[in-house]
């Protein structure tokens, strides 16, 4: 082969994720060779899934037996990734100090990055006079030069596709019918561990192919078993999918004739002062380009919302697409009927996690071919909704920007901010940071004039904020109402008996956080992590929520084989099992945690029914704290008020305020006035009076003097290594010295503090021993520089990652 002949660099979508060298084929023109496009590469011994990054020639042959492999076949005609999607990932790479391949493997969904399911190969379908020929990619590996030749003249003349390999395996979704427990003989173990499986997997939805690759083929018949008992039903995978596929999606002019009646409809209500002065600010910046940040700070129930859907309206009508950015999927349903009912019958791309690989996959295609005809969409998501190809972005809006769940803390490290300011500035579109508790970073940058900030100063309608006092825990808590203090208690007997609703918060889900032995004193402990298990008694089992462990109960102690045990503590299941019997009759306790939405269209039910009034009761964690609006609803209580303040974090006060602010703001929302109740076992911490005054600047400025007496955001850079290996590595302690010693050494050479090593809060985590160090740093490319010496680390034992500003340093 020439050593000045057409090659390519490629990104892999699996480990290594190099970049690498290729050969590209003969056959094909240059020009076909594009960035963005998929390839199927040789790697050793098999093939994987790449993307090309650059194509040139050499300038020089190569050395004396140096020979490329040569690029197996495009994936695809037209690459369906942009060369500002590539920027993208590079700069993402860059960031966290990554090989591009691993962002971008991080970024797409899985059917774009995977050549095989199971045993199967992706196979390629070519017609030739009418005749179809199927190649999957080792036979077509295996062709002769001149058959290959006449391939690439059926591909580029349209006449070849690429089929999944197994496909009807991938679109085969299932789902729960039935909560736990089931209704099933302990003798039918497969059935019940098949379950099992799909509860866990959240949602409740898995596909068939998920099924076999994780469990095995022995599992078909428990499937089918459990499909006649109607314990599980197929569903339809693209579901939530838009009306219109790839293949007949409108230009821009034919998409803005159609929906420009319903986006220039008027809202429900007429805006505000503020609201529409920060619309004017937004529109002008959407209008003009500007990749400008914009705070909207306004108490609960200001009319944050309406801004967003007014600014919506506004990108669209442009001719420009809009991404609005929620934390939690529960929130996100809510802004769905909140777009629904402002704009109805217009297109609606809903893309988060939960949703079945193959409906993520249709989506990401349908945006990307959009992009062609320009066509704008309106996109609503969670944190990875970012990472959709989006066709001419006008806005980006990110609503309750504070929220840890924003911040990815495990395999891809990203903070969703970071990345949607990125995307500002590349679509020249701005971005809008809402929240009625926002970050004490982005609220510093506010007022260093980095930011500009709009303020929302009062309720819509003129409604006041909830009372809000406080109930001590420990003394006088009945045997009947458990966790709630005798004057939460009272407090919701007089809301009930008023026909009204009333929400209750406790962050923590299961029937106990413990169990303990009566004969031994010890508590059932995760194998692998060596945390107490959680007691969920509707599925009968201990669960470790860091690793998925689970085991069934009762079952004879690890230690002393004895099967007495006592539950410790309270969850989200035993609150709701107390209620039901201290409640008047008749009355009904909805719960929305994990572990009640666990089948297709829980969450969705719940809330609905609980609008509805169908339940006076709404009980849940964390999920039902922010964006919620139930008119009805005059008492929260906030079961467990000091739960987060004592965890390990520099920034947990900072994390349980805006908790409780913001599970404060979902009552009296409607004409009836609110009351709060927060319980708390230590009545005296400083947090408290800021809350029960709604006083975020008051809280801002007592936490601002606190991280600057002792070095933390936002007046230094933050970055944690996370490193681990299994506790049998005898050398683990040893390398771990040397490591120090690389870290500490680059430290001083650059100017950043390096503290540590030191076992991680939870020191052990799915087997293997956990330890990190803390950087401090002025800016981030010293802190990289620091990471960088860890360059050559070892694998196989060690597993070292960079965390950029740490969500939790848990």
């Amino acid at each position: 082969m020439s050593g000045t002949s057409l090659r390519a660099e490629v990104a892999l979508l699996s480990p290594p994720f190099g970049t690498l060298s290729y050969q590209l084929p003969a056959g094909f023109p240059e020009y076909f060779w594009k960035a963005g496009l998929r390839l199927a590469v040789p790697l050793g011994r098999g093939l994987r899934s790449a993307v090309l990054l650059r194509r040139g020639r050499a300038a020089t042959a190569d050395p004396e037996g140096f020979i490329l492999k040569e690029v197996v076949w495009p994936l695809e005609r037209e690459p369906i990734l942009s060369e500002a999607y590539l920027d993208f990932a590079r700069q993402f790479a860059l960031r966290q100090a990554q090989p591009e391949g691993r962002m971008l493997a991080g970024m797409l969904p899985p059917g774009l990055r995977i050549l095989k399911n199971g045993r199967s190969w992706l196979r390629l379908r070519f017609f030739d006079n009418g005749l179809a020929e199927d190649f999957d990619l080792p036979e077509l590996q295996a062709l002769s030069g001149l058959a290959r030749a006449r391939l690439a003249a059926l591909w580029l003349a349209g006449q070849g596709q690429a089929l999944r390999g197994g496909e009807e395996a991938d679109l085969d979704i299932y789902g729960l019918r039935a909560a736990p427990p089931w209704p099933l003989r302990p003798s039918a173990s497969r059935q019940l561990a098949l379950l099992e499986y799909i509860f866990s997997q959240g949602r409740g939805r898995v596909s068939r192919r998920q099924i076999l690759r994780e469990l095995g083929p022995d599992y078909t018949q428990s499937l089918r078993q459990l499909l006649a008992r109607g314990l599980l039903a197929k569903e339809d995978p693209f579901a939530e999918s838009p009306a219109a596929s790839s293949a007949d999606l409108p230009d821009a002019a034919a998409w803005l004739r159609q929906y420009r009646p319903v986006l220039e409809s008027p809202p429900p209500f007429e805006l505000n002062p503020e609201q529409r002065a920060a619309l004017a600010d937004l529109e002008e910046l959407m209008r003009a380009g500007k990749p400008a940040t914009r705070l909207l700070y306004g108490v609960t129930g200001s009319g944050k919302t309406a801004v967003y859907l007014e600014l919506c309206a506004k990108t669209l009508l442009s001719g420009k697409s809009a991404l609005l950015l929620v934390p939690e999927v529960a929130l996100a349903l809510k802004l769905r009927r909140d777009i629904q009912e402002r704009f109805p019958g217009l297109p609606l791309y809903f893309f988060h996690g939960y949703q079945s690989a193959a409906l993520r996959e249709n989506i990401f295609r349908d945006l990307a071919h959009r992009s062609a005809g320009r066509a704008p969409a309106l996109v609503l998501g969670t944190r990875s909704a970012l990472f959709l190809e989006i066709p001419n972005l006008g806005a980006l809006i990110l609503d309750e920007e504070h929220d840890s769940s924003f911040k990815q803390d495990e395999r891809l490290y990203y903070q969703a901010k970071d990345l949607a300011w990125f995307r500002s500035g590349q679509y020249g579109a701005p971005l809008v940071l809402g929240s009625a508790t926002p970050d004490v970073k982005t609220f510093y940058a506010a007022e260093q004039g980095r930011i500009r900030m709009h303020r929302l100063s009062g309720r819509v309608g003129g409604g006041e904020l909830p009372r809000v006092s406080l109930a001590p825990l420990g003394a006088g808590a009945s045997s009947t109402s458990g966790l709630l203090a005798p004057e939460s208690a009272r407090a919701l007997r007089d809301c009930l008996a008023r026909g009204e609703q009333a929400m209750i918060l406790l962050n923590r889900r299961g029937y106990a956080p413990a169990m303990y032995c009566l004969e031994c004193g010890t508590s059932a402990r995760c194998p692998n992590c060596e945390i107490s298990l959680t007691y969920h008694k509707k599925r009968e089992k201990l669960v470790c929520h860091y690793c998925g462990f689970s085991q069934p109960f009762p079952s004879p102690c690890a230690t002393c084989k004895s099967t007495r045990f006592l539950p410790l503590g309270e969850g989200t299941e035993k609150l709701e099992e107390r209620l039901q019997s201290f409640l008047p009759p008749g009355a009904r306790v909805l719960r929305l945690d994990r572990d009640s939405t666990g089948r297709p269209g829980d969450m969705e039910n719940i809330l609905s029914a609980f609008g509805r009034g169908e339940a006076e009761v709404l009980l849940g964690t964390q999920m039902l704290s922010k964006g919620h609006h139930f008119p009805r609803v005059t008492l929260a209580i906030l079961a467990d008020g000091d739960q987060g303040l004592n965890i390990p974090d520099y920034n947990a006060a900072e994390r349980t305020f805006q908790l409780l602010v913001q599970a404060s703001g979902r009552s009296g929302r409607g004409e009836l006035p609110g009351r709060v109740i927060i319980q708390t076992r230590d009545p005296g911490h400083y947090c408290w009076e800021y809350v029960k005054n709604n006083d975020y600047e008051g809280f801002y400025r007592q936490e601002l003097a606190r991280r600057e007496l002792r070095r933390y955001p936002p007046f230094v850079r933050l970055a944690l290594v996370r490193l681990s290996f299994p506790p049998a590595w005898a050398e683990g302690p040893a390398r771990l010295a040397e490591l120090s010693r690389k870290l500490k050494a680059a430290g001083q050479n650059l100017g950043v503090e390096v503290l540590g090593p030191a076992p991680a809060p939870h020191p052990m985590r799915e087997g293997r021993l956990r330890y990190q160090y803390l950087l401090k740093g002025q800016d981030w490319k010293a802190i990289r520089g620091v990471y960088a010496a860890l360059e050559h680390v070892p694998s196989g034992h060690f597993r070292v990652s960079l965390d950029i500003d740490p969500g939790t340093m848990l």
